[in-house]
């Protein structure tokens, strides 16, 4: 079956996702079941849900670094049958390694894809200067702060040019002030490049700070049980979308949605 190359950057067609149980009883676990969902060309989501149900399945699928169990995955209107090099991760740990300084660090994908020397030296200076983090290109890792180190994990993943960003809980670690200014600077860096994200956070009000539409999924196996709109201008300016008060009206609805506070909740 061929996609269809038009808006949509990211599709999910009826995926299952099933895994043995690591803990040898021999066991089928679904981890996911019937997922359908897109993402179009310049638009973030946000997918959240209760631990375990399979958010991170998700990305992991979109990448190729795992199959699906039944139906398919698209980037771009192809289906996505190994490693995907036209989307980029960004995780909560960032992963930079200690040996390298942040500008051969911000260039290491590239070096992977075979750029050239002065491309790479090119494109690394144009994203640590859009990260906010040039000042810092000859640190290493362990002379930055968690927040500059996020900085540089952004700037390494938007530098390979990717057509989608998988962001996985990339700000759950940091402090609430420095989390603040990076999903304001995450924000207007992929409103400025038109680039298409899919977000997985706990946090409910960075899912409809940042967000086109949000999406709901269920305990394990994983199902979308509900998209929301969020109806808000300025997705590019968090800061100032959190103080519209529709804001609240959305996260008590996303509350409802996740069961939050009730007594037999599993953990969000």
């Amino acid at each position: 079956m061929s996609g269809t190359v038009g808006d949509v950057r990211l599709e999910f067609r009826d995926v299952t996702k099933k895994f043995q149980d690591r803990q040898g009883s021999g066991q089928t676990i679904t981890a996911v079941e019937g997922v359908t969902l897109s993402v179009r060309d310049g638009e973030v989501v946000s997918l959240i849900g209760p631990s375990g149900c399979g958010k991170s399945t998700l990305l992991n699928m979109a990448s190729g670094l795992n199959g699906s169990s039944g139906g398919e995955v698209f980037v771009d209107g192809e289906e996505v049958v190994e490693v995907n090099e036209h989307v980029a991760f960004m995780l909560q740990k960032d992963l930079l390694l200690a040996w390298r300084s942040i500008r051969e660090n911000v260039e290491l994908g590239l070096e992977i894809q075979g750029v050239d020397k002065a491309e790479r030296r090119r494109r690394s200076d144009d994203w640590l200067t859009r990260c906010k983090i040039a000042d810092f290109s000859e640190h290493y890792p362990h002379q930055l702060s968690g927040g500059m180190r996020q900085r540089a994990a952004l700037a390494r993943t938007l530098a390979t040019d990717p057509h989608v960003l998988l962001l996985d809980e990339p700000f759950s670690a940091l402090d609430a002030q420095t989390k603040m200014i990076l999903q304001q600077d995450l924000a207007r860096t992929l409103a400025d490049a038109g680039k298409t994200a899919l977000f997985i956070t706990h946090d409910l009000v960075e899912a409809v700070a940042l967000s086109d539409r949000v999406l709901v999924m269920s305990q394990r196996p994983g199902r979308i049980i509900e998209e929301i709109d969020v109806d808000i201008s300025d997705r590019d300016n968090p800061m100032e979308r959190r103080k519209d008060p529709k804001i609240g009206n959305y996260v008590a609805q996303l509350m409802s949605l996740l069961h939050v506070g009730e007594a037999d909740l599993q953990q969000v």
